[in-house]
């Protein structure tokens, strides 16, 4: 028996919102990793789904089950605001295959001036377009503005990571190891508020519950910003911090000795699956 789909919600979350056990479902939905690999004709039939169901002129035949996939597809690569197709780096579906190859290095590479250098720069180039490719519409950033929230940012994690690498030389090696979770941290203090600047100075539209504008307020700006500085930290916190743990526990067994190879492939795929729950809830 088919379903009246003309009528279909496409917009309602599958999972009740109100519950934690719903919203981590749905943010599970919407960042899995899989989405990352679809087609670009396959994300713009998703696309066109979507409208035609927002527009209740569902294509005959189509089943709920593909109504569903196709919201998944489109929450997972079209910008929220725009609607405009956001590259593949900067989605968030891309956000733990990315992150956790970029991490494993900077855990694995932190011994030497140009590893430590090399793979900051690669983590702040991933976060600026991540950041420019989810920026909020309303508050358009100019190229300039993101061209020196980049370099302050680079420039803060590298101070950070070469600064606490020369005080670290004569301590203890698991210290060391945690160099680039601080040189990551602080970059955040400085790129995410600068990306942002925007909503600093101007304000965020402020919607009541039936999402009618009462006006823009700085003070929902800073807080806003704020809670993504502190989400973003504590989201890497937990492979940062207790990976080097591990592994500084685990390289002295003989048989990783043998296997140093693939210390960095190791310590990649532990981090993305910390990654994979903390980006979910996270969002």
């Amino acid at each position: 028996m088919e379903v009246d789909l003309s009528t279909f919600n496409i917009d309602t979350p599958r999972w009740d919102q109100s519950t934690f056990m719903g919203r981590l479902k749905h943010f599970f939905n919407i960042t899995d990793p899989r989405t990352a690999l679809v087609s670009e004709g396959t994300l713009d039939w998703a696309k066109i789904m979507v409208e035609s169901s927002r527009h209740g002129a569902v294509p005959p035949g189509t089943s709920q089950d593909q109504l569903l996939y196709a919201k998944k597809l489109y929450d997972s690569a079209f910008h929220p605001d725009t609607g405009e197709k956001m590259n593949m780096i900067g989605r968030m579906s891309f956000q733990v295959p990315g992150g956790m190859a970029i991490t494993g290095c900077m855990l694995q590479f932190y011994r030497t001036v140009p590893a430590v250098v090399f793979w900051q720069w690669v983590n702040q180039s991933f976060n600026a377009l991540v950041n420019y490719t989810n920026r909020n519409a309303a508050s358009p950033i100019s190229v300039r503005q993101i061209a020196v929230s980049y370099f302050s940012a680079t420039t803060t994690a590298l101070a950070t990571a070469l600064g606490l690498n020369m005080y670290t030389k004569k301590a203890p090696p698991l210290l060391a190891r945690w160099v680039p979770f601080a040189a990551v941290a602080a970059a955040n203090c400085v790129n995410i508020p600068m990306m942002r600047q925007q909503e600093l100075i101007h304000g965020i539209s402020v919607t009541d519950r039936n999402s009618q504008e009462l006006g823009r307020s700085r003070k929902a700006a800073v807080i806003g910003i704020s809670q993504v500085v502190i989400s973003r930290i504590t989201m890497a916190a937990p492979g940062m911090i207790l990976l080097p743990i591990l592994m500084e526990r685990l390289e002295k067994l003989a048989f990783m000795k043998k296997i140093q190879f693939l210390h960095a492939p190791l310590q990649s795929g532990l981090h993305g699956t910390c990654g994979l729950f903390h980006l979910s809830t996270e969002m």
